[in-house]
């Protein structure tokens, strides 16, 4: 049996980070402390994941030097951080469409230099809806997600609201995702957060419409996993879990993962939030 995995962690280079945008999330966060020392090392985050029972996580990272100060050093710093066990240590990288000067060298750097298991795009933070490329305003993302796609490198994308200064929650709209898992039938998307809290409805949509298309739970507080999916059974091979620590509000991993447990679902569809269906999407 496959262990737990957490597809959504924010391991980062925290102190790269906007003061403004720092102060925002030492405010909303309940262990500081404890977050920035488990982001500074990789053998102290290995024993936390020990000590909570998960297995593998999945490092989150992007570029948006627009809003949160994040550069393409992001790459570097996960990569490194992931080496400490590149098979529990999923690291996933960044293109950013509007700095890149060869987008489809840079994604195949991720997997090549950097050795990314996946790639992150944040429309709220990076300032363009998903599918940005449609109108031909902004190929570059169009061939980021060709590249990602004949790679077989997997793509997290931003979906719902943000609360941090400057985001601009419009680019949310997970019915962006519509063009994407038409246009690159082959990719594998993980729609994060499930466009809560505004567009939930469309995200369960777009879970039944596209087999390219799964949801990643990260930032939806478990009590209200099945007020905003109540249907979520009959999707149960689509869904993965994510904790999104340690961002605003969220308690801790064991703390997602325990609630999760105590919903009313069967433990098959849990095993699979939990476990298969992550270690068939993540490798």
């Amino acid at each position: 049996m496959p262990g737990i995995t957490d597809v959504h962690v924010h391991i980062e280079p925290y102190r790269s980070l906007k003061p403004e945008i720092l102060e925002t999330l030492w405010r909303t966060i309940p262990a500081r402390d404890q977050a920035s020392q488990l982001a500074d090392d990789p053998r102290a985050f290995l024993a936390h994941l020990d000590s909570i029972g998960v297995e593998r996580a999945c490092l989150i990272n992007y570029i948006a030097p627009e809003v949160m100060g994040f550069t393409e050093d992001v790459n570097r710093f996960v990569s490194e951080f992931a080496r400490e066990d590149r098979q529990r240590l999923i690291p996933f990288g960044s293109v950013h469409p509007k700095r890149t000067r060869d987008p489809k060298r840079d994604v195949e750097r991720l997997a090549s230099k950097w050795e990314m298991g996946g790639m992150k795009i944040h429309p709220p933070h990076q300032l363009f809806a998903a599918n940005a490329y449609a109108d031909g305003k902004l190929p570059a993302l169009r061939t980021i997600y060709k590249t990602a796609e004949r790679l077989g490198m997997p793509v997290t994308i931003h979906t719902g609201t943000s609360v941090f200064p400057g985001a601009r929650s419009k680019y949310g709209d997970p019915i962006a995702l519509d063009d994407v898992a038409q246009d690159f039938p082959d990719l594998t998307i993980l729609m994060a957060h499930g466009g809560r809290p505004l567009w939930c409805d469309t995200a369960f949509y777009l879970l039944r419409r596209h087999p390219n298309v799964f949801l990643d739970t990260s930032s939806i507080p478990p009590k209200r996993l099945l007020e905003w999916f109540p249907r979520l059974e009959e999707i149960a091979d689509k869904v993965v879990f994510g904790s999104d620590w340690p961002g605003p509000g969220v308690p801790g991993i064991r703390e997602e993962i325990e609630g999760l447990q105590a919903l009313p679902l069967s433990e098959r569809t849990k095993e699979q939030i939990l476990q298969t269906n992550a270690r068939r999407l993540m490798k």
